[in-house]
């Protein structure tokens, strides 16, 4: 899971090395903690969250998958 939020996360903003993914496994549930350079913060959270909105929700169908619940969490 971790993985595709990476390349998503990458294929949208413009300092990909600034990009990083915590994982935090929980019995049931797992929380992503983003974060990017300042600069690339307005990108992945769109107009009005649009995109971030998006991002959470591919993210909880790709866990469902796995019978947990996905949290992501973007950190400025």
């Amino acid at each position: 899971m971790k993985e595709i939020l990476e390349t998503i996360i990458a294929n949208l903003v413009d300092d990909k090395e600034a990009v990083e993914v915590n994982e935090i496994n929980g019995t049931q549930s797992v929380v992503f903690e983003v974060k990017v350079a300042e600069g690339d913060m307005g990108k992945i959270i769109g107009k009005q969250g649009r995109i971030a909105k998006s991002i959470r929700t591919v993210m909880k169908a790709v866990a469902a998958k796995e019978h947990k619940k996905a949290t992501v969490e973007f950190i400025g």
